[in-house]
């Protein structure tokens, strides 16, 4: 069997619905898309959020809550665990960047306590919690807070 002799199996396909052929076709003049109205023109769409000119569900409902989203600061989360990994020293975003454990060097960095430490590492990063800031201190490190 040849590439040029691939056929769809007997009974799989349909011969396309040719529209506006004349009467004699049934899907002469309109074409089954009824008599006048949008949707019997060209460029109709049917969207699914479109109520037909009812005012829409989302413009009918109050507006509810209150949203921070313009002064919330998003955290890049780092843990006590992540940090045992490198070798002893000075860490800041640079270097958490440079051994891919946060993304951005440029976004705030917290330090969680998940984990054990046994290096004595130099962090300086934008927040930490209490037990990470314990862990790191226990260790013989310095905390730095920008």
């Amino acid at each position: 069997m040849k590439l040029g002799e691939l056929k769809p199996s007997k009974g799989s396909t349909h011969s396309k619905k040719r529209l506006g052929r004349g009467h004699g076709s049934g899907w002469g003049r309109s074409s089954g898309r009824g008599d006048k109205g949008y949707h019997s023109r060209s460029g109709s769409k049917h969207r699914p959020w479109f109520e037909g000119g009812q005012m829409p569900l989302h413009r009918r409902l109050p507006k509810r809550g209150f949203s921070n989203f313009l002064f919330k600061k998003e955290y890049q989360i780092v843990n006590i665990s992540d940090l045992d990994k490198l070798e002893e020293g000075i860490v800041d975003a640079d270097i958490l960047k440079l051994n891919g454990i946060v993304k951005y060097s440029l976004r705030p960095i917290k330090i969680l306590g998940d984990g054990e430490l046994s290096k004595k590492l130099d962090v300086t990063a934008s927040a930490f919690s209490d037990s990470a800031r314990e862990k790191i201190t226990k260790a013989g490190g310095k905390v730095t807070e920008q």
